[in-house]
């Protein structure tokens, strides 16, 4: 009777919505807010400079306060 026509239609639009939304989801994560594009601050950047050795200690508190002043002028 009607079944032949089954997949075509508003059925197949719906199909179309729902692989379209999965896709969104699992495979364009990068496009969510606050999922992975979270931005490192100057001093996160500089935390890690100092845990990996590329500064040493004298040059580590030297530049966070330089970077501390420049937030508290800001606020």
């Amino acid at each position: 009777m009607f079944y032949e026509n089954y997949y075509g239609g508003m059925n197949l639009i719906w199909w179309i919505i729902w692989i379209g939304l999965l896709v969104w989801i699992f495979a364009i994560p990068y496009d969510i807010p606050f999922q992975r594009n979270k931005k490192s601050s100057p001093l996160d950047i500089l935390q890690k400079r100092f845990a990996s050795g590329e500064i040493n200690k004298e040059e580590y508190y030297e530049k966070k306060t330089i970077i501390e002043n420049d937030l508290s002028g800001l606020s």
